[in-house]
């Protein structure tokens, strides 16, 4: 088990990682000529469909890894990278690419639901946010810690899916800016997330790092 403050910051990482706030302009965007009804359904299907991604990720993740051969500590390197990437976009108040790109973006548009494909995947959880949750995951061991993690992931879906539907509020509250200083923000905590990754990867791979 690890201590408290070890699952404050992954209860942090998952929420920055996930960044609500950036996925708020494409959700307006989105439904902006949807009824009230449609756009409350849509908040709450992308909020369950991302967190019932993500623990279904906690929880085979790391048997998807074994299947395939790759090790945690390499996983950790590469996911890191992908993470890093993120963060750098996000320090420029940009969407990364690893979330969505601009065809997928008008693709949605034509949608006739797009509250899974793209909002819950993969803008919100993305490839970035499975690879952290999968390394999360790898923490510990035992059915607290899964149990745990579990429960944050949950907490995060309630706070994407009430930030959604108080969406217009907010963004009317904070203009571009105030969002922008936000995205920020997370994306600078979300790059030293990454170089911890990277670096207990390397450490995993390269034991001669850790002395």
């Amino acid at each position: 088990m690890l201590e408290i403050q070890d699952y404050l910051k992954i209860f942090i990482g998952i929420l920055a990682i996930l960044n609500p706030l950036g996925a708020l302009p494409m959700y307006l965007s989105l439904t902006q000529h949807h009824s009230e009804t449609d756009k409350k359904y849509v908040a709450l299907t992308a909020a369950k469909g991302a967190t019932v991604i993500l623990l279904v990720t906690l929880f085979f993740g790391e048997m998807i890894l074994s299947f395939f051969g790759i090790s945690v500590n390499s996983f950790r390197v590469g996911g890191g990278i992908l993470i890093l990437l993120m963060a750098i976009s996000m320090l420029h108040a940009q969407t990364s690419g690893a979330k969505n790109t601009e065809a997928e973006r008008l693709e949605a548009t034509k949608r006739e639901s797009i509250a899974i494909v793209p909002l819950a995947m993969p803008m919100l959880a993305g490839p970035g946010a499975i690879s952290s949750i999968i390394l999360y995951g790898n923490r510990a061991e035992g059915w607290q810690h899964y149990l745990i993690v579990s429960a944050e992931i949950i907490v995060v879906g309630i706070i994407l899916a009430i930030l959604m539907r108080l969406s217009g509020k907010i963004a009317g509250k904070l203009g571009q800016t105030g969002m922008n200083i936000i995205t920020r923000v997370m994306g600078l905590i979300l790059a030293a997330i990454s170089i911890e990754f990277i670096s207990l990867g390397l450490k995993g791979l390269f034991p001669v790092l850790a002395r």
